[in-house]
């Protein structure tokens, strides 16, 4: 394993618990909610199918697209959030393993859809990781993509943190609809949610969601992206 997989991989072994702990607070919960809610319609898994989940982290989301009996592979470059997420999982049709999404250990067209849940924003060269997401999908498969919105004032919370030190915001790279919208030559169906931010009081933000929601605004922190493998 080359030196720059194993920082990676130290980057995040520490964080499985952290990780799942943040989605039990209250505003967690909601972030949660609505990026799950984004995540399948974007990606909308069918029972039989067979999904690669890159960068499935502790399996938070993963089980969210279990729940319509596909047959999902979780893939991270850290073992410890691969082995939570198999234990979450372990109920359902999931195998978890440890691999770089730069470099997928799969044959052409492996899967009928691809999902990436904010993992890319972890990687320079966003277009050839995107690429390597099509390349194992079959035709007519869908590749979606979601990182944190630079428009977002919770990019401009972490680019502060980061500013200040925080293992994980230092190593982020954040990127707009249109810059998403850009790492494919194809069209792509761009959304956005969570519009409303961390210190908001949790009984008033699924308000300023629905508001943000109704205006179309680009500006939520979690960004989605969709292609459709031509």
């Amino acid at each position: 394993m080359s030196k720059r997989n194993n920082k990676k991989n130290r980057l995040f072994d520490n964080w499985p618990e952290k990780y799942d702990q943040w989605f039990e607070t209250p505003i967690g919960a909601l972030v949660k909610r609505y990026e799950s809610e984004l995540l399948l319609d974007l990606l909308r898994p069918e029972q039989g199918e067979i999904i690669l989940d890159v960068g499935c982290g502790t399996g938070v989301f993963t089980l969210d697209i279990l729940s319509f009996e596909p047959y999902v592979i979780g893939l991270d470059i850290s073992r410890p959030m691969v082995i939570r997420a198999d234990h979450k999982a372990k109920k359902y049709p999931f195998s978890g393993i440890v691999a770089d999404m730069m470099s997928l250990p799969f044959a052409d067209g492996s899967f009928d859809k691809v999902v990436s849940m904010t993992a890319i924003e972890f990687v320079k060269d966003a277009q050839r990781t995107v690429k390597e997401l099509f390349r194992v999908t079959r035709g007519g498969g869908y590749i979606v993509v979601t990182t944190l919105n630079s428009l977002s004032p919770w990019a401009d919370r972490r680019i502060h943190e980061a500013e200040k030190g925080h293992s994980i915001f230092e190593k982020t790279i954040f990127r707009s609809p249109d810059e998403i919208r850009s790492i494919a030559s194809i069209n792509a169906v761009v959304k956005t949610a969570i519009h409303f931010q961390k210190d908001d009081d949790p009984e008033e933000a699924p308000e300023i969601e629905r508001e943000g929601r109704k205006r179309g605004l680009m500006t939520g922190a979690f960004l989605a992206v969709r292609w459709e493998k031509p």
